[in-house]
């Protein structure tokens, strides 16, 4: 029988990553007292020092400012495209007809 997934919030994660580097624990100890894999501890670890970096990481964005900028790129693609969109309808006006 399989084991349902677990979803975790982002303060969660937040948390036992702030218990391996600002505590010093080891990912084992943080993961046998939080009973989470230590596969999945070692992946936001991975992920919340990409977006430390200024990189994207993968999955759901962990920090406030990276979440901040997955929305603002989403804006900025949806303004873009209504651009595009306005050009071609204004493009199409000014044509002459034949």
């Amino acid at each position: 029988m399989r084991k349902q997934r677990r979803n975790f919030d982002t303060s969660f994660k937040l948390e036992v990553i702030r218990m391996v580097r600002e505590q010093g624990l080891s990912v084992k100890q943080v993961s046998d007292s939080a009973d989470i894999g230590e596969k999945g501890l070692r992946r936001w670890l991975k992920q919340y020092d990409a977006e430390q970096r200024g990189e994207k990481g993968i999955g759901n964005a962990l920090t406030v400012d990276q979440q901040r900028i997955r929305q603002l790129e989403t804006e900025n693609r949806q303004l873009r495209g209504d651009v595009d969109i306005l050009k071609t309808a204004f493009t199409a006006r000014r044509a002459p007809y034949g």
